[in-house]
């Protein structure tokens, strides 16, 4: 089915501990308190990948695959007409326009919250700026050193000096008030920071708390223990680039340091069942085979009872 006319049937709302799932069609049916909208699944360069000539992308080339846009999420307040942005991806244009499907107004787009600065988090950024939308001091919030890298280098440079994005400075562990129903607190963890420091977001939307992890090295050189913070959300969207060793022949994966889904699986095998309902896997690589429904790695993931993010789901 083509990408927009997925969205545009596509409902599932997800219920307390995520156990009670179900999709309705032909209709978008608006939720009435705070949710999370999940706007993209795939890592940086989405589903599937320029250059990629392995069935994995051909599937997608030949029309037996959905393509997949790259990772972000919407938080959106119905009771204020509000919504933030997490990441601002290459896929950004596809991404509010389904958005503005459930928050029609592109002025109730309050900000953009940014993890890092690798190309599928921050470079749709450029579309705020003059040559298309024009926005007028979009709030992008971001850590000091992503904050500095938008400041100093072109053309990102530009979208400050011509007033279309006002950076806002986060630290880390410091809660944002977004509204009397909403904040985000940014937390920092390990990854390849060439650019700009990584974090990863837990976002409070009326009563419910969701962990948004994109992207971390190992959960091993987190400060942090990676099951007490899964027990303390409703939701864990977390980083799943690639679902195993082996995945790129020919390539030292050590070198591309992402926890595999099934070492976040074996980590997270002694919670209960409830407690691993909450693990949404989000930020697959073209490779993963995660991306299809159907293979045995989707099942496993499933029979253990986790879930993979579903783009164009809602949270609540």
């Amino acid at each position: 089915m083509p990408r927009l006319g997925y969205f545009a049937v596509l409902l599932l709302f997800i219920i307390g501990c995520s156990k009670n799932e179900t999709a309705q069609s032909n209709r978008i049916s608006i939720p009435l308190t705070p949710y999370i909208l999940v706007l993209g699944i795939a890592q940086d360069a989405g589903y599937p990948q320029m250059g990629c000539k392995k069935q994995c992308c051909n599937a997608v080339w030949k029309g037996e695959q959905s393509q997949r846009f790259a990772t972000s999420l919407a938080l959106i307040d119905p009771t204020t007409n509000e919504n933030w942005l997490f990441e601002a991806t290459p896929d950004i244009k596809f991404q509010l326009q389904h958005l503005n499907r459930f928050s029609p107004e592109m002025k109730n787009l309050k900000g953009v919250f940014l993890t890092h600065a690798h190309i599928g988090h921050y470079t749709g950024l450029i579309h705020f700026g003059k040559e298309v939308m024009g926005a007028k001091n979009l709030p992008v919030y971001a850590m000091p050193r992503m904050a500095d890298f938008l400041a100093q280098n072109g053309p990102w440079s530009q979208l400050v000096s011509e007033q279309n994005i006002s950076i806002k400075p986060l630290q880390s562990d410091k809660m944002v008030a977004l509204n009397s129903n909403c904040s985000v607190t940014p937390i920092l963890v390990p990854h390849r920071d060439e650019y700009s420091e990584t974090v990863g977001f837990k976002i409070a939307f009326g009563e419910k708390k969701a962990l948004f992890i994109p992207d971390i090295d190992k959960w091993s050189k987190w400060n942090r223990d990676f099951a007490q913070e899964i027990q303390k959300v409703d939701y864990a969207f977390i980083d799943a680039t690639f679902f195993g060793d082996g995945e790129l022949p020919g390539r030292d994966m050590s070198q591309i340091p992402h926890p595999f889904v099934e070492e976040s699986m074996a980590l997270l095998k002694n919670l209960s069942s409830e407690e691993r309902a909450k693990v949404h896997f989000i930020h697959l690589n073209h490779t993963n085979p995660l991306l299809n429904e159907k293979s045995p790695e989707y099942k496993k993931v499933l029979a253990a009872g986790f879930k993979v993010a579903l783009e164009g789901g809602v949270y609540i």
